[in-house]
């Protein structure tokens, strides 16, 4: 039994010893996977976002032309209606007395007129026979030319009171939709005061300001696509159709009108809109290119990102670290505006564990204009 256990002793130093003299094994280096992205110079678009507001192509805010105290409003908001009905109407009592009074007015200038006229005729007559005067006639006919522009000027009078009576209703003059009603009955109405809005067709526009260092990059070519919150997985093509050539007041940006292709019953005025403009990556940010925030380190150094640089070694890349500039923050990631070139790897997804000259292995590969 003794010597069956020094044997199995003796055997574990012989393995013992002989491992220990054989050299070592080369040890193999564990890269950390990294994912990245490329920069490309191809010929693409950036997507570039802005708010905006919807109305329809032919709005109208209406109002009375005569002032009065309202004493119908029969519609209500979002009604639609056909050409020719009534929105609101003011008492038109004392307009239609008016328009009484130039009647009025008319039918005396008109027997006036008869009888100068009359009286002309007969002048000429007696003058003819030389028993009226030169001066005779000449003030008969001075008499029948001055009534004639007096029942001229009464028939206009007329007209205009009229036109104040039918003014007190105030009509849709197409096919329309009310937007908003700005009025109450025994309110009274003054002229110009906004009534109601009305939207008429089923084309609509959304409104917006594009800063100053963009709108030199929009003309009506630019492509636009829009969305809305309240019209959730939908796109709506777009046609730039205004650009200002001055800022709006009170506002640093410069007003952008774009019409939506196509009429859509899902659209209103007053939607708030989400309008994508697709600008030539360099021409909209001076060879600047955006990359997920993620890839972007922030430290008491600066600001840097890491370059995932070849060596060699197929799939196998060393890091450096890198120091670059940011420009803008936007739906889509960080504004690089320095600090990269054509055919850069920019890692994403790893930064917090990795360093400068660290070896790693590349993942998957993404282009990004």
């Amino acid at each position: 039994m003794h010597l069956r256990t020094a044997a199995i002793t003796l055997i574990a130093i012989s393995v013992i010893l002989t491992a220990c003299g054989e050299p070592d094994a080369p040890f193999q280096e564990r890269l950390r996977p990294v994912r990245y992205i490329t920069v490309s110079d191809d010929s693409v678009f950036r997507d570039r976002s802005f708010s905006g507001t919807s109305k329809s192509t032919r709005e109208s805010r209406l109002s009375f032309k005569v002032s009065g105290t309202v004493m119908s409003v029969p519609v209500q908001i979002g009604q639609r209606l056909s050409k020719g009905d009534l929105i609101a109407e003011i008492d038109p009592a004392s307009y239609v007395l008016q328009a009484q009074q130039a009647q009025a007015s008319l039918v005396e200038a008109q027997a006036n007129d008869r009888r100068a006229a009359t009286n002309y005729e007969r002048t000429k007559g007696l003058y003819a026979n030389d028993s009226a005067s030169l001066n005779d006639l000449d003030a008969a006919r001075a008499q029948a030319e001055s009534s004639g522009a007096v029942v001229a000027s009464a028939g206009k009078a007329l007209e205009i009171a009229r036109l104040n009576v039918s003014y007190t209703k105030l009509t849709a003059d197409s096919d329309c939709s009310i937007a908003s009603l700005d009025i109450e009955v025994n309110e009274n109405a003054s002229v110009g005061q906004q009534v109601a809005a009305v939207s008429c067709g089923d084309r609509f526009e959304v409104t917006l300001d594009l800063p100053e260092s963009l709108i030199g990059l929009v003309d009506e070519s630019t492509p636009v696509s829009v969305t809305f919150n309240s019209i959730p997985d939908r796109t709506f093509d777009g046609d730039i159709t205004e650009i200002s050539v001055a800022s709006a007041s009170g506002s640093a940006g410069f007003p952008v009108v774009i019409e939506i292709a196509g009429d859509h019953s899902s659209l209103r005025s007053g939607l708030a809109a989400n309008v994508i403009f697709q600008f030539d990556s360099a021409a909209a940010s001076g060879n600047g290119v955006v990359i997920p925030v993620t890839a972007v380190i922030n430290d008491p150094e600066g600001t840097f990102v890491f370059i995932a640089k070849a060596d060699g070694a197929s799939g196998e890349a060393t890091i450096e670290r890198r120091a670059v500039s940011v420009g803008e923050l936007s739906q889509y990631g960080i504004e690089i505006v320095d600090g990269l070139k054509l055919r850069d790897r920019v890692v994403t997804a790893g930064v917090s564990v990795i360093r400068d000259g660290q070896r790693v292995l590349l993942l998957a590969e993404k282009e990004v204009p």
